[in-house]
């Protein structure tokens, strides 16, 4: 694939309760400033032909409706919490428009989970509105998604182990709050690092912005995106105290990145 345009749409950048969240009426719930206006966090890689999507929020269908995404050959699972597995119905979709299953890679608990809470997926069930063919793909390695080349990052969310993927000059990690000294060398020379932060306060199982901050340092990117963001970080105040290349992504962003 040399030489082929390389694109990530941020489709959610939210955490787990959304922004706006239920019942608040904080200045950031009620901004008029769409870009404080986050679904729950996934994205979509682009590589030539292929489209990855990265976790199933659960605004799945709506995400892709809002960002015309129209065709997902693969998915990569992040990790089991509801917030980024629960719209894995609506991959139901896709099958119908390439007419075959969606391979769905991830770590053996992660899919575990999966398996658990779409039990009706692989069992037999009545002829009804249809079901999701999914192809679960356990990660144990570098590996290939549509004929894309990814690589594995594993971290830490809290005391769960997650993993975050790498795809030529883009590394994606949202949940987490430690990398191991491997996992930063899997991150060398990156155009384009995408991050979770979670907000100003210290979190036991997210990055802060002030660890995020020195975890980007670190990384030393050409770009940084921040993403799973809470009701805490006004998207414009944030960015204007950030340094020269690092900002809070927003939903419906795209950036291009470099491939291979």
């Amino acid at each position: 694939m040399n030489g082929h345009s390389a694109e990530v749409t941020f489709l959610g950048t939210g955490t787990s309760h959304g922004v706006p969240m239920i019942g608040c009426k904080c200045s950031i719930c009620t901004s008029n400033d769409q870009r404080n206006q986050r679904t729950r966090t996934s994205a979509l890689i682009r590589v030539g032909g292929s489209s990855l999507l990265i976790d199933t929020a659960p605004e799945l269908r709506l995400q892709c409706l809002t960002n015309n995404v129209e065709q997902v050959n693969a998915v990569l699972f992040t990790h089991s919490h509801a917030d980024h597995i629960f719209g894995l119905d609506d991959i139901r979709r896709f099958n119908e428009i390439h007419m075959r299953s969606i391979p769905c890679f991830g770590s053996r608990d992660t899919l575990s989970v999966i398996r658990k809470a779409f039990e009706y997926v692989f069992v037999p069930t009545q002829i009804g509105g249809g079901k999701p063919m999914l192809d679960l793909i356990e990660v144990n390695g570098v590996f290939e998604a549509a004929g894309v080349t990814v690589v594995p990052i594993p971290a830490l969310h809290g005391a769960l182990p997650v993993l975050g993927y790498r795809i030529s000059g883009l590394a994606y990690l949202t949940d987490c709050s430690f990398m191991p000294e491997s996992s930063f060398q899997l991150m060398e020379d990156l155009d384009l690092l995408v991050l979770g932060v979670l907000r100003h306060e210290p979190h036991e199982t997210h990055f802060s912005l002030e660890e995020g901050l020195a975890v980007a340092d670190r990384i030393g990117a050409r770009r940084t995106r921040f993403v799973h963001i809470s009701h805490s970080l006004d998207h414009e105040r944030t960015n204007r105290i950030l340094p020269d290349g690092v900002e809070l992504a927003y939903d419906g962003l795209r950036m291009q990145f470099r491939y291979p």
